[in-house]
């Protein structure tokens, strides 16, 4: 461990950040990329050489001997090729070389990247494109580059570049707002960011023993252990000295690259762990999100631990979610949903409130969709995380605020003053307006936004992507309707009244696990998508076509490829799990359960020649060999469920993988875990819970 006075000169060691760009490249190029960043002003070539040349020195004294374009395909995970910076010269030397073109732009082989139909099949050309809003750095001896990556014909085919559009869309609305309350300094809004990750960690020998983890990501079976999450004796409890010594090194190895790792803890379930990072702006906390689930991997391995992100490893215990905390800021540094302590402070923070609820409730199905697909349906809705039904939790102080908006009443702070919207007369409002709700999917908690519903393996750039649209269109009606008025205190005060009125249904402080809270939720009007079979289609619904495209976030073919995508990788992540299982079935289980019922067969043979009751192994034989029959049946069944796939259209397909696959998968996992708890140790052929979440 680094001494802590060693800390801060740890920290973004391995990241070409502000100051080492101060360094390492002339006085006029870093003031060409800091204009680059205020303003968006397109870099020269001779600039981009600077940097490149400078980058490259700092790389080589930092031990890079390659450098890649580091991108973000529609996969969901990072993408790299690398090459060397040596150059040859002739007479069999070489040079370290690195230019501004190398830098700018790349050209990897596109054609093993899902494209949802974007490119053709014959055309492999797509374009990565440095990214000078995002800090390069050093990894695994490579320079990595952050970049967009695009198609031929120009089209995203990354999750970065739509992130991108959705800062820029947010900020450009967000501004004009904020001129209309005499802000005139501010030139950018950030959509900030804090991703909390959560993660498992086992012993990877176990691991390696469960195909069902190897290829999958969670097991298929397995029986609950005698003891799970019941005494919540885990969670915030003292960190066991493996996993402390895990911990100690992520955080390491995060800081130098430059990840505000800030709190770790045991999570609810057994071998359940959390990170939370401090947040930073929507792009940087995107690149750094996808680095932390990487390095996580990686020094688990160095640990002789496997670190898992799948949303449920374990049927019967919490799975794992990424609660994303987001909010607004100004380049000043002013987080715009701070309650503020002035009045007209707190007349923005309710206009900028009720325009986060207006989005939320417009494009439930949106949000809905942004954290669907089929590793998180065994997660949302399983009284562990957020229901499927989107609801905002305000707090008490805020929710009765509003409540004396809508209804024209006195409300009463601790001033005893009374509530009216306006620049001049709106009483303080207390910072710490909430309390935390476990339940809500949105919490508002303090001066941001917990979004709950997220995975823990996936980007956060799609969700984030869709919190800045449905921000940037409310903000946008506001503002065009507020531009307008000829006495803005009382247009204002009009807006956010009709604004809390109409979309006060979105609103809810109760139990969401309750089974009232469905019933309710449909009597307001609510969306309830169940699962991402249901959500997915939402993508391409024609208001959220039109909303992405009026604020330039997604083309509507862009929209129509990632709802393709998703579909298809919805259909091909449930025919793997299938598939693993009958491998399982076929070829581990079904042999080990019938040997063990040979054995207890030759055991009653034994006691019987001996006089001996054998009652017991009669009994428990029979069972086995009933259970193994109808597991037999049912894995033939699963079996040829997946040979039969229909044609279909994707749609109907996806509605196939999700309403028989998984329901067949079921029914096959029902009958292996009573096996698991009848079948002898020694003949098991696989780690049972017990083992897994207590290695470590």
């Amino acid at each position: 461990m680094q001494s802590k006075e060693k800390i801060p000169e740890l920290f973004g060691s391995n990241v070409f950040n502000e100051a080492a760009m101060q360094q390492y490249v002339s006085g006029s190029a870093f003031q060409a990329w800091k204009k680059c960043l205020a303003s968006g002003t397109p870099l020269s070539l001779d600039v981009a050489n600077d940097i490149a040349d400078g980058m490259k020195v700092w790389a080589l004294e930092h031990g890079a001997t390659h450098f890649t374009h580091w991108f973000q395909p529609l996969t969901g995970v990072t993408a790299e090729k690398h090459d060397s910076f040596i150059h040859p010269v002739g007479g069999g030397r070489v040079i370290m070389d690195f230019s501004g073109k190398e830098l700018v732009r790349g050209e990897p082989d596109a054609s093993s990247f899902p494209s949802g139909g974007l490119r053709a099949t014959f055309e492999a050309r797509g374009y990565s494109g440095w990214d000078p809003t995002a800090f390069a750095f050093i990894k695994d001896g490579s320079l990595c580059i952050p970049t967009v990556f695009c198609s031929y014909s120009g089209e995203a085919l990354d999750k970065k570049t739509p992130l991108l559009r959705s800062i820029d869309a947010v900020s450009r609305q967000a501004v004009r707002i904020l001129r209309l309350f005499g802000d005139d300094k501010t030139q950018k809004i950030f959509a900030e960011v804090g991703p909390e990750q959560e993660y498992f960690l086992i012993d990877k020998q176990l691991y390696l023993r469960r195909e069902d983890l190897r290829l999958c990501g969670r097991t298929l079976f397995g029986a609950r252990p005698p003891k799970g999450q019941e005494l919540d004796d885990h969670y915030f409890g003292s960190i066991r000295p493996r996993v402390a010594a895990y911990m100690q090194e992520l955080d390491e190895e995060l800081w130098k690259l430059g990840v505000l790792s800030k709190t770790k803890h045991n999570e609810v379930a057994p071998s359940q762990h959390e990170m939370a990072p401090i947040y930073t702006d929507a792009n940087s906390a995107n690149d750094q999100n996808q680095l932390t689930m990487e390095i996580m991997k990686r020094v688990a391995e160095r640990h002789g631990l496997i670190c898992l992100l799948h949303e449920k490893p374990f049927a019967g215990v919490n799975g794992s979610g990424k609660h994303n905390n987001w909010s607004l800021a100004t380049d000043g540094g002013d987080n715009l949903f701070s309650p503020g302590s002035t009045p007209s402070q707190n007349a923005r923070f309710l206009l900028f409130l009720a325009a986060f609820i207006k989005g939320v409730d417009e494009y439930q199905e949106l949000l809905r969709c942004s954290v669907a697909f089929a590793g998180n349906d065994h997660r949302l809705g399983a009284q562990e995380a957020p229901p499927a039904i989107l609801s905002i939790f305000l707090g008490e102080e805020l929710e009765a605020i509003v409540d004396s908006i809508v209804n024209d009443h006195d409300y009463t702070d601790c001033t005893r003053k009374s509530l009216r919207i306006g620049v001049d007369v709106l009483p303080a409002i207390p910072k710490d307006t909430t309390d935390r709700n476990r339940t809500s999917p949105l919490a508002f908690t303090g001066n941001k936004f917990e979004f709950r519903s997220l995975g823990s393996s996936q980007s956060i750039a799609g969700p984030n992507t869709i919190l800045n649209t449905v921000m940037a269109e409310a903000l946008r009606q506001f503002a065009e309707e507020l531009e307008a008025a000829e006495d803005f205190p009382s247009a204002l005060h009009d807006l956010i009244k009709r604004a809390f009125a109409a979309h006060q249904r979105i609103l809810f402080s109760g139990n969401g696990y309750d089974e009232s809270w469905v019933r309710e939720a449909e009597q307001r009007g609510l969306v309830n998508l169940r699962s991402a079979a249901e959500a997915i289609p939402a993508y391409i619904l024609p208001k959220n076509i039109r909303l992405m495209t009026a604020h330039g976030v997604y083309s509507e073919a862009e929209m129509m490829a990632r709802h393709e995508i998703h579909m298809e990788k919805y259909c091909k992540v449930i025919g793997i799990e299938a598939g693993t299982l009958v491998d399982m079935v076929q070829h581990h289980i079904l042999g080990a359960a019938s040997s063990y019922a040979d054995k207890l067969c030759q055991t009653i043979a034994h006691k019987k020649a001996a006089g001996v009751s054998c009652r017991t192994e009669s009994a428990l034989a029979a069972t086995v060999s009933t259970l193994c029959d109808s597991l037999m049946d049912r894995m033939l069944d699963l079996k040829t469920a997946l040979q039969n796939e229909p044609v279909c259209t994707q749609e109907d397909l996806v509605t196939y993988y999700h309403d028989t696959i998984l329901a067949k998968m079921n029914a096959v996992r029902e009958l292996i875990d009573q096996l698991e708890q009848l079948v002898d140790k020694d003949y098991w052929p696989y780690p049972n819970y017990t083992e897994l979440l207590f290695s470590v």
